[in-house]
Formats: structure tokens, sequence, C-alpha cells
């Protein structure tokens, strides 16, 4: 009897054990189909996050670009849209030529070549940022669906500009024959008011003449200039490297002092002056004021190199610039492992320094805002074709490049350059101007220069930037500075 109940206690314990085994066995897909579906609940989500993602982010650019497939489809059925100028002049709209075939009609032509740009090989300026919009017709809903219906045209919506016709044919006026760029910003706001680069084109032959204008290596036209031109600064540069030693001197930068012999020297590294002028001793104000390089690359040697490329960050070198239009990047590359030949030139806007003249206004700009770099901006509204506005654009802030007090200090210093130093063509006006001009060496050929003039007027409550560069010519205060002028006075009425 023991031992049948042995037996099957036995029986029952491994019957047990075989039923614990059996249940595991049970739990494994059970745990393993939970895995699987977390999985694909966690990509669901992982999809539906870059799906946002990409509509907020990316679908715009992508979307607007000119050589999108979905362009071609939408200008079949829409009637590209017009653009206008700040004050309502037409700037752009489609016309039918003698041949009785539609094209973009340019009334401007070449004065307004860069900024607005042209829709045909892809697109430029303001087609190319608008580009999306031009082709979307907002028009009354039943408006569109009869001529859908019908196999008619729709008509795309109109851009609005910031751009001022007086202002960019005065700029257009003031470069004259000369290769450079211009650029005419709001102070306040960020809006382009003007945008001129030379050589240029006529918008409304470039199809046809497409082959020439592309290939032309030595003028370059299709390249905007203002934001797509990369120059060394030269002095225009000095705010820079001045902000830096403001930065590093915050408690004694006004008792700097330095004698200019015309020509300082450092181990084996000599940096000259302008023409070789001698400013003898002067303090930090005048060494801004008078453009002394001999007293900004005495002063770059004793800046703090990781501090000075960590300001140039802060101020968008390197780095992506808050506008629509497509440009060029500014380069700074000095880092503590830098040579002496390189902070010296660096300190004065040459060695391998290159920037924009967008970037050196956006700068300008915030230093006559108080720090505040403003998101640059060229369109005020999307309308339909009967005026119904579908979009407006406010000024945005982009961020605080520099405190309210080193602003001040700065635009102080600026207004020295015109009070006292180079930019004295510019000082008993009926309007105040705060600015710092540049003669930017280039290339291999000693004493060739560009001529530079970055500032912005009514010091106490500020109106406009003007950034001009003019390849070649030589002094900023010679050339730059009597070009911004006629830009200040079409402005204040007084051309």
């Amino acid at each position: 009897m023991d031992y049948f109940e042995k037996e099957i206690r036995e029986d029952r314990g491994n019957g047990d054990k075989e039923t614990g085994e059996w249940k595991k066995k049970r739990r494994r897909p059970v745990n393993e189909l939970n895995i699987i579906t977390y999985f694909f609940v966690g990509l669901f989500f992982l999809m539906t996050a870059y799906f946002a993602y990409y509509v907020q982010f990316k679908a715009p650019t992508t979307i607007n670009s000119s050589y999108n497939m979905r362009q071609k489809n939408l200008a079949k059925r829409v009637i590209r849209g017009k653009i206008f100028a700040a004050g309502g002049e037409v700037l752009a709209e489609q016309a039918i030529n003698p041949e009785g075939a539609e094209v973009r009609y340019y009334p401007y032509k070449e004065k307004f070549a860069q900024a607005v740009g042209y829709s045909t090989h892809g697109a430029s300026g303001v087609e190319s940022v608008a580009n999306i919009a031009l082709l979307t017709s907002d028009s009354p809903v039943d408006e569109r669906l009869q001529k859908e219906m019908a196999g008619v045209r729709n008509y795309g919506d109109d851009i609005y500009t910031t751009f001022d016709v007086k202002l960019q044919e005065k700029a257009v006026e003031a470069l004259g024959v000369y290769k450079g760029a211009i650029l005419v910003m709001d102070a306040k706001s960020g809006a382009i008011l003007a945008m001129v680069s030379k050589p240029d084109y006529d918008p409304n032959t470039v199809s046809e003449n497409w082959a020439a204008i592309s290939s032309d290596t030595d003028n370059s036209p299709l390249i905007n200039r203002c934001v797509q031109g990369l120059y060394p600064p030269g002095s225009a540069f000095k705010t820079v490297t001045l902000l830096e030693y403001l930065k590093e001197n915050s408690d004694n930068y006004d008792e700097y002092s330095y004698n200019c012999s015309g020509k300082i020297k450092y181990e084996d590294v000599t940096v000259s002056c302008y023409h070789n002028s001698v400013h003898g001793e002067i303090n930090l104000l005048q060494s801004y004021a008078k453009s002394c390089n001999c007293s900004f690359a005495n002063i770059g040697l004793g800046l703090d190199l990781k501090k000075f490329s960590n300001t140039c960050k802060k101020l968008l070198f390197n780095a992506e610039l808050p506008v629509d239009f497509s440009y060029s990047k500014s380069s700074f590359a000095l880092n503590s492992s830098s040579e002496t030949e390189e902070v010296m030139q660096s300190a004065i806007g040459q060695g391998k320094i290159l920037m924009t003249p967008m970037h050196i206004a956006l700068i300008t700009q915030a230093i006559a805002n108080d720090g505040v770099m403003m998101r640059s901006y060229e369109i005020s509204k999307q309308t339909n074709y009967l005026g119904e506005v579908i979009k407006s654009y406010e000024p945005e802030q982009y961020k605080r490049i520099m405190t309210e007090e080193e602003a001040k200090i700065l635009q102080e210093f600026m207004k020295e350059v015109i009070d006292t130093g180079t930019g004295k063509k510019l000082k008993g006006l009926s309007y105040s101007v705060a600015g710092k001009t540049g003669s930017a060496e280039f290339g291999k050929v000693k004493g060739e220069s560009h001529a530079w003039f970055t500032g912005y007027s009514n010091i106490e409550d500020p109106d406009i930037v003007v950034t001009v560069i003019v390849e070649k010519a030589g002094s900023g205060s010679d050339y730059a500075v009597p070009m911004a002028k006629r830009i200040f006075d079409a402005y204040y009425g007084l051309d």
C-alpha cells in the first residue's frame, strides 16, 4: 500500500512538474506577442511624430523647391501670381508676348534682378522663396470649382514684398558701374527694403540668354552678392574684435592705450595701417574711429582665442542665418592653436575670415536694436487675386547676440566713427548716423581692396541699416560711404 501510494505521489509530482513546464511554454508566445505589439505601437508613434515634424519643418522647403515636379502640375491649373513692392508697384506678373506666348514679365528689368529673381531654369529671389504660394489659388471656392470643371486655370495668390522701389532705384544708381552689393534693412523689424547686386541681368530674357549668363564666371551675374557673396570684411570686422575686447575687459576697457607708428611687428609678423598712416597715441575709442590696424592687431594678440571663437559663434559665424534667401555661411577659423600671423590678421578682419553683406547688416541691425537680432524678411503678406489677405508676416525676434550694455557701448563707438573718424562724410547732416568703414585687402596683389561701409541712421531711434560693399574700389570712406549717404538721403527725402 505504501508502495502504491509512493508511486501515485511521484506521478502526481511529475504531473505537476510537467504542468508547470507546459504553463511556461504557454506564457512564452504571449510574451513574444506583447513585445511585437509594443514594437509596432512604438513604431507607429515614431512615424506619427516624424510626419508631424516633416509637415511642420521639412514639407514647406520640399514643396516650395522650384524643382519639385508637383509644381509643373500646379502651373497647368494655376496662373502664377503677381509680386508687388511695398508701395503696390508690380514687380513680376504673367503676360503675353508679341508672339502670343505666356511669359513672366518684370517691369523693372535689371533693377530687381537679384531681389525678385526669375522663375525659369529653377527659381531665385522672391520667385523662389514664395514659389508655392504663387502657384496656389485661394480664389473663392465656388469660382475655383467652376473654373476647374471648365478646364480654366485659376489665379494664383499674390505676394507683397517689403521692397521700397525708390530706395532700390537709388541703390542701383549709387552702385553705378561697380561690382558689389547694397543692402537696406529696417533697423527695428529686419524687413529688407532694398537689395542690389551687380553685375546683374534682365530677368525678362534670362531664359533665352541662360547659356551665356550661367557660364559667365568673370561677372557671375546670377550670384546675389548680398547673401551669397563671401568677402574678407576688413575693418568692418573690427566691431567684432572690439566686442570681444569689451567682454574680456568690461571693467577697464576705457584705460586702453596704444602708440601707433604706422606698423606693428610681433615675432616675425608685421601689420601696417592703411596707407601706412601714423595715428600716434590713441585710446580704444580712437583706435576704432580711426580704424587703426596696428592697435587692433595688438588687441588681437591679447585676446583669449577660445572666448573669441565662442563670441563669433554667437554672432553666427560658421552657422545658419535667419534669412529666407539662399545664402552662404560666413567663416571664422581662429582657435587656441592658431599662429601669430593668423591672430593678428583676423583681428583686423583679414586672414581666413569671410562674410556676406547680409551677415554684416544683421550684426549692425542687432547693435542698433540694443543687441537683439531680428529675423530678416522680404514678404509682408500673401493675398488672393482679389486682394483678400491669406497670410500676413510680422517682425520676429531671432535672438539676443549681445547684452544691451555691450550694444550701447558699440553704438557710441560707431557714432565716433562718423564724428571724428573715417566716416566723417556722414557728419553734420539733418539726420544722424553711426557706422563703420572698411578697406579689405584680397587676393595676392598687395594694396588692392574692397570698400565697405555698414551703419544705421537716426541714432536715438534707429530707422534703417545700410550695408555697402564695392569690389576692388579701395577705401571704404572714399567709395562706400558716399554711396551709403545717397541711400540715407533718399530715405529722408533729401535726394
